[in-house]
């Protein structure tokens, strides 16, 4: 008798599982997707003890057939491709008909399900991948899901799942991006009671950017927009000063689809160019519309890694793309906000979802006594009475806002100030985010970019007025704005940096005879590395050439070579091939550019007379990108008129009008 035999069901639907759902975050992944195909217009996801205990998925989506209920479990049985042809032209989010009996195989479910068409709805009960109830069942329009006892009979799953904590984080990551690239969607998440996540479902991006990381940090964040005959990117990227740690808080979205590219990575990275500092990323969600036929999804089974045609042309139009909109905004940080914050200490219950925090306790209000000072123009601080606990009552001058122009007056301004709340207009109706711990409303929310943000009526780049130098490193320059502080060092190596990556690209370079040439010796591992890439170095107009065994002499260097430094820069320029044997010739030249341009700036504790100074100055606002040095360091830093006039007291009434209205 044979020794081969063919696996059951159920086993081989468990072995399945094994690839698809790994953790409860797989589970819901899975579910919130099979909503989106049914064309849902609101998902529900409920979890209880991250998603270990139950998840639940409800949906408004078109819901499944009573004949198909059943068979919907099986493996391999999907509505949403028919044959070969369909395979490579994927317009669902799943497509393999492979979640559902995975899931059903190592946990409960139960399923209730209505079309629009019938009458009444229907229910399944399986457990082990066993069907034990089916049955009709009132249900409403869409599907419910609820999954309990996940990997119930394969225990030895639970032992490589993470903490809690880090399972719930896994969750409302995917669930995050899932609303990122379906903003039309109302999505809503809720973990042992507590909601973590709300969107409104408008379909506007800047919302759900809002919902998730914060209306400050969405305000932070800017419009993009291009295309070509092949793709078309929308979507939104934060200004160089908001960064993170990591690429985890870029999204790419393809159709909809969350992918990983570490090509579109870059080519977001590079989009910045210099405008980040080394190790920061931004934050970025950007949706590319194409053709389903220029991208294979069946790749992974997470479908997360695609395969995607002409995927070069695509990062340099999204290069492109970051370009464009970071070209016209004035980049230049407010000195008091470069600050480290200090780190307060919060009571509250944190929950693994992006940045935010949920806090258990509510600030405090400012009592009756208080608003009634404030509108009424008396003092408020330290010496003024505290409110009784019983009804107040006093006469108040009642102050009617018939125009916008009004928001202004002083005694609005002093009740912002006190109780740090900001003035709403039409320009900028964003205000702080204030997360609490009921459920968000789902109401529609005004959002547009704060002022500071974009301002078109303002120049990019100021014109600044020489005031003097502090400490021979940093000059001190005016504009009618307010107070600039420019790093002198980062300023010239800017200005350098645009200069030299004009230089090393010009066909025939000048050169300067050497009287001693220079003689350089390499190990052979190396030379054969540098033998690769010989032209590389004689495209930037250094040409080795070969003087005995594993040593090379160069005779001339490029005339914009710093004088007594030409053998370290050249050493220099071969080191970085030895480090990256991929660079192109363009990002070869790139950085050597950024090496010139540090090695030809002035550096701190260097005194610059009047005309020095003002020269540098000068230079700046033609520079392409004059807000950053090229290693991604602020080149300048204001306070504004406002700034200064706030840390000397300047914003208050005088003690003269406090005394007249007393």
């Amino acid at each position: 008798m044979g020794k081969i035999h063919e696996l059951s069901a159920v086993l081989a639907d468990q072995i399945a599982a094994g690839e698809v759902i790994e953790n409860p975050a797989a589970v819901v992944k899975e579910l919130v997707e099979n909503s989106l195909d049914a064309g849902s217009h609101r998902i529900d996801i409920i979890l209880e003890e991250s998603g270990l205990a139950t998840i639940q998925v409800i949906d408004d989506g078109s819901g499944i057939a009573v004949d198909d209920l059943a068979l919907a479990f099986k493996r391999h049985a999907t509505s949403k491709i028919t044959g070969k042809k369909d395979l490579f032209r994927v317009q669902t989010l799943g497509f393999r008909g492979e979640a559902l009996p995975s899931i059903a195989s190592v946990a409960d479910v139960i399923v209730e399900s209505k079309t629009t068409a019938a009458s009444a709805g229907a229910m399944i009960h399986l457990r082990g991948g066993e069907i034990l109830v089916q049955e009709a069942a009132a249900s409403r329009q869409g599907t419910q899901i609820t999954v309990r006892d996940l990997f119930f009979n394969t225990p030895v799953r639970l032992k490589y799942l993470k903490s809690p904590n880090t399972e719930l984080a896994n969750i409302t990551d995917i669930v995050n991006r899932l609303a990122l690239g379906h903003p039309e969607v109302a999505f809503s998440l809720t973990h042992n009671g507590r909601s973590l996540l709300q969107t409104v479902g408008n379909g506007k991006l800047q919302q759900v950017l809002s919902a998730i990381y914060g209306v400050t940090t969405a305000r932070q964040m800017i419009p993009v927009g291009r295309q070509d005959q092949d793709f078309q990117i929308s979507g939104f990227v934060s200004l160089p000063k908001l960064t993170r740690a990591s690429r985890n808080y870029i999204s790419l979205l393809i159709n909809g689809r969350y992918v990983k590219s570490h090509t579109l990575l870059r080519a977001v990275a590079a989009g910045y160019g210099s405008k980040l500092m080394v190790g920061r990323y931004p934050l970025a969600v950007l949706n590319i519309e194409l053709d389903f036929q220029l991208v294979d999804v069946n790749v992974h089974p997470t479908k997360q890694e695609v395969r995607i045609s002409k995927e070069e042309q695509l990062a340099q139009l999204i290069k492109a793309a970051i370009q464009a909109s970071l070209a016209s905004e004035n980049l230049i940080p407010k000195a008091l906000d470069n600050l480290p914050a200090k780190k307060a200490k919060v009571s509250a219950e944190k929950v693994g979802e992006g940045n935010r925090v949920y806090q258990t306790s509510s600030p405090s209000l400012p009592s009756r006594q208080q608003i009634n000072q404030l509108l009424t123009g008396q003092a408020v601080g330290p010496q003024a009475p505290k409110a009784k606990s019983t009804p107040v009552s006093v006469k108040l001058n009642q102050l009617e806002i018939k125009d916008q122009k009004q928001l202004t007056l002083p005694a609005i301004q002093a009740w912002d100030q006190r109780f740090g709340l900001q003035t709403v207009s039409q320009n900028n109706p964003i205000s702080s985010p204030v997360v609490s711990t009921q459920p968000a409303k789902t109401e529609e929310i005004s959002l547009e970019l704060d002022n500071d943000v974009s301002n078109s009526a303002e120049p990019r780049f100021p014109e600044l007025r020489y005031i003097g130098q502090l400490h021979g490193t940093y000059l001190l320059a005016e504009s009618e704005a307010g107070l600039y502080l420019v790093d002198q060092h980062a300023a010239q190596e800017r200005v350098n940096y645009e200069f030299y990556r004009q230089e090393i690209t010009k066909v025939g370079l000048a050169q300067q005879k050497l009287l001693l040439p220079i003689v350089l010796t390499y190990p052979t591992s190396d030379c054969l590395k540098i033998e690769q890439h010989k032209e590389d170095l004689l495209a930037l107009g250094v040409q080795l050439e070969d003087f005995g065994p594993n040593t090379y002499i160069i005779h001339q260097h490029p005339a914009w070579f710093k004088a007594g430094q030409e053998e370290d820069t050249i050493r220099e320029m071969i080191d970085y091939l030895l480090e990256n044997q991929h660079l192109t010739l363009a990002q070869f030249r790139e950085k050597t550019a950024i090496m010139m341009s540090c090695k030809r700036a002035i550096k701190a504790n260097f005194h610059l007379n009047d005309q020095q100074a003002r020269a540098l100055l000068a230079q700046l606002p033609d520079c392409e990108n004059p807000f950053n040095c090229p290693h991604g360091r602020p080149v300048v830093v204001s306070f504004s008129n406002q700034d200064l006039e706030k840390m000397f007291k300047r914003i208050q009434d005088s003690h003269e009008s406090i005394n007249k209205r007393g």
